[in-house]
């Protein structure tokens, strides 16, 4: 069976659906004063996120949701980046890897687990990283 392609006019007379308001624009609303003070409070309590300058807002009397203030939030650029521990740093950046001088220096190790029909069968690999020979 073939695909029938229609233009939109077609397709919204047969979904009974009126093209005024297919076509319709959004209108939405400016809220530049409230990025600015937004904005403001975020410069001024930096470690506020944006549920506490939320709050901050409505005790001032601003009628705002949370999500509009979430939203305004990282499109300004205010979220604060993730801290990241010194242990996971260190993990992230080892540093250069040592140079490897002579056999058992170092070593890759692995683990592998086959599954067979009469159970797991656990397999440990050690291979050498100077000579790369397999014992």
């Amino acid at each position: 069976m073939g695909t029938v392609w229609a233009g939109n006019v077609l397709a919204l007379t047969l979904a009974q659906f009126v093209r005024a308001s297919w076509y319709r624009k959004g209108q939405a609303k400016d809220q530049t004063a409230l990025r600015w003070r937004i904005r403001d409070r975020a410069h001024t309590r930096p470690p506020f996120g944006y549920l506490r300058i939320w709050v901050l807002l409505r005790r001032e009397g601003w009628p705002v949701n949370r999500k509009c203030v979430r939203q305004l939030y990282r499109l300004d650029g205010l979220q604060l980046q993730m801290r990241v521990c010194r242990h996971k740093h260190r993990a992230l950046h080892p540093g250069p890897a040592p140079i490897l001088t002579n056999p058992n220096a170092g070593a890759w190790i692995s683990c592998m687990k086959l599954w067979r029909p009469a159970g797991p069968y656990r397999i440990l690999n050690v291979v050498d990283q100077w000579s790369r020979p397999v014992p």
